[in-house]
């Protein structure tokens, strides 16, 4: 997506309002993320360190011209990022992450809204590169596992595997009593640990009912909304026939996406009454009660411990959970490589 001049002055506001009246303190940074490279031309300017997290794999790649590209326009930068050593910024950086920003798209943004010079590391007077001051390598962290995915040597000097992050599990309920009966719980805390609000008692009958096993989720994150899903009743009809020649339940989170919910309404009023704003709040049962549809968010944390398997889009936040809940778990649909997922 490409940034309006709008949203890069709302960033610069924003930068500014922190580090623009007065001085800054030495160890002040800025994190970004791979979409929010506004944050390293702002952190150059206001003589930020500029450190970049991400759960997945950098998930664009430069074109494959690229390379002679660059070295056809900006020889001496070329190398100048050639001849680093492995602790500074080099040409292992610029093919990693960092090819964007020399792109016309930033280079004139940083000329003209910015006074800094269109490519990073030359002069904004003379466009050499900056052979007095060769700055580290970016901090790059990454949010996931070393077991899950490969690391290969070719990857610049200052890249960390960290693990995967998880947030807080109150901070993931979209409902705000939820929120705040989680909020109330502690670990060992047999009281609140399994309990929801009011509103989604049916969530919770249908996961803990005792005379079936636990149900295989399925989720579809922003797949929707990515157009990966064209036809929401096709797929509801499938979810069916696999409930006809199985023993199976499912519990399906629609992320809100609005065809399939409307897809669900359909299928809800073949068999009974339907009530959209109850279903909103609550889900509701199909398919003889085998299939919990949910247009909310409950944190995989919580959820998946109670769950045979999960399937889902690949998603580095789906994939901890799964693991971390030791369930098996299905991912796909498309890769790490080229979205923001972890299994492909």
């Amino acid at each position: 997506m490409i940034a309006t001049r709008e949203h890069r002055q709302e960033c610069y506001s924003a930068v500014e309002g922190i580090f623009g009246h007065g001085p800054t303190m030495e160890g002040d940074f800025i994190l970004i993320n791979f979409f929010a490279l506004e944050g390293w031309s702002l952190a150059e300017l206001f003589h930020i360190r500029c450190v970049v997290a991400a759960p997945y794999v950098v998930p664009y790649s430069a074109p494959s011209s690229f390379e002679s590209h660059f070295r056809r326009e900006h020889p001496l930068l070329y190398k100048y990022l050639q001849e680093a050593d492995s602790n500074q910024v080099s040409w292992k950086d610029v093919a990693h992450w960092m090819w964007p920003l020399y792109t016309e798209n930033w280079g004139s943004w940083r000329s003209d809204d910015l006074y800094l010079s269109p490519c990073p590391f030359t002069d904004p007077v003379t466009g050499l590169p900056t052979w007095h001051d060769r700055p580290p390598s970016p901090l790059l962290l990454y949010g996931f596992s070393k077991d899950i995915v490969e690391c290969p040597d070719y990857w610049p000097s200052n890249v960390h595997v960290c693990g995967f992050w998880f947030l807080p599990t109150e901070w993931q309920f979209s409902c705000k009593k939820c929120q705040e009966i989680s909020e109330l719980s502690y670990p060992g805390d047999l009281r609140t640990k399994d309990e929801v609000c009011s509103a989604h008692v049916k969530l919770q009958c249908f996961l803990i009912n005792p005379a079936s096993t636990p149900p295989v989720f399925i989720g579809l994150s922003s797949i929707g909304s990515m157009g990966f899903l064209r036809n929401p009743q096709t797929f509801l009809q499938v979810i069916q026939t696999v409930l006809e020649i199985t023993n199976f339940r499912f519990i399906l989170f629609t992320a809100s996406y609005e065809p399939l919910d409307e897809a669900v309404q359909v299928m809800a009023t073949e068999s009974s009454r339907f009530d959209k704003r109850k279903y909103l709040e609550e889900g509701i049962c199909l398919f003889d009660n085998r299939l919990f549809c949910f247009p909310n968010m409950i944190p995989y944390q919580w959820l998946f411990p109670r769950c045979a398997a999960a399937i889902h889009h690949g998603g580095s936040g789906s994939t901890a959970a799964a693991l971390h809940a030791g369930i098996p778990q299905m991912a796909g649909i498309m890769s790490i490589y080229t979205g923001s997922v972890l299994l492909g």
